[in-house]
């Protein structure tokens, strides 16, 4: 169980309708879905947050409430360690892949420059038109610098969760054994909407998450659980922190469930104009962007 003591459940980084100026906070409203409520045009108050960053262990809830007129990633670029992902996490996404378990996890660093804001429009660059697909995940934030921790200690760690697109292009991921040039093209990592702090989501290994085309509003791409994690977070954080520092702030990303567009027949590949909103539960909520192409795409595949 984690040690987190954020005063703060649900944080979000934003700028305020007031004034604005940008602001961390907490949303007013417990049960409103971040994400989608500012996609669909709805008001979103929030007590402002006295940080100098979401892992700002004074961080403090004030009675300031503003109104927030543009979502951001709940954690600066500035702010972020590294972004480290775990490549095969699933079991029925390694099943749908005719993959092996692997025996140890599979590591790669995304760019932190690919990391970008919930509503965010994804330019995609011409140098990666074809084959781009979506991965739901979800993001665990640290809290502070983490080196050589056991697998007991490992969650006292963590600062909370999130959401994360791990965006790729498969062309590219094809053309190597490394990964993350393909993974790594500027906005290929939203993240949002809000951190849902480890205190209040004390059980990451119960989480739903899905993926959906604004235009396909039934059909859920991805539907899985964090239950099917082949590596379970403690023991995740601890193998990646041998003799390796995670700084406080860092993202790790823990894999996406069966569904990707690649294991789709045909195969399901973002196209200019498309909507994705991945989901999750316990209060983390709905990460919405639309795609916008350099050029047009030459694939094969359909939604």
């Amino acid at each position: 169980m984690s040690s987190s003591s954020t005063s703060w459940t649900r944080l979000i980084r934003f700028i305020a309708q007031e004034d604005g100026a940008e602001y961390y906070g907490q949303p007013v409203d417990d049960s409103t879905d971040v994400g989608l409520a500012i996609y669909s045009g709805n008001t979103v108050r929030a007590a402002v947050v006295q940080a100098s960053s979401a892992v700002d262990p004074a961080a403090r809830v004030t009675s300031q409430v503003l109104t927030v007129k543009k979502l951001l990633s709940p954690i600066k670029r500035s702010s972020v360690g590294a972004v480290v992902a775990i490549g095969l996490n699933y079991t029925d996404h390694a099943k749908e892949m005719n993959l092996d378990i692997p025996d140890v996890p599979t590591i790669f660093l995304k760019a932190r420059t690919s990391i970008t804001d919930p509503n965010a429009v994804i330019k995609v660059p011409k140098a990666a038109l074809d084959h781009i697909d979506y991965e739901v995940e979800l993001a665990v934030v640290l809290s502070k610098d983490c080196r050589d921790v056991s697998p007991e200690e490992a969650l006292d760690y963590v600062l909370g969760y999130t959401l994360a697109n791990d965006l790729t292009s498969r062309n590219h991921q094809a053309l190597t054994s490394q990964w993350s040039h393909a993974k790594s093209f500027d906005a290929f990592c939203p993240l949002g909407p809000c951190i849902v702090s480890s205190r209040a989501l004390l059980d990451p290994s119960n989480v739903a998450l899905t993926t959906r085309l604004e235009d396909q509003p039934d059909r859920y791409l991805q539907s899985g659980n964090t239950s099917s994690w082949i590596f379970p977070l403690a023991k995740a954080i601890s193998y990646i922190s041998q003799g390796y520092t995670l700084e406080a702030g860092s993202v790790l990303l823990t894999g996406t469930p069966p569904g990707i567009g690649a294991g789709q027949t045909p195969p399901v590949w973002l196209k200019h104009g498309d909507v994705t909103l991945l989901n999750a539960n316990h209060g983390i909520g709905t990460l919405v962007n639309t795609f916008s192409f350099e050029a047009a795409p030459k694939m094969n595949g359909v939604h």
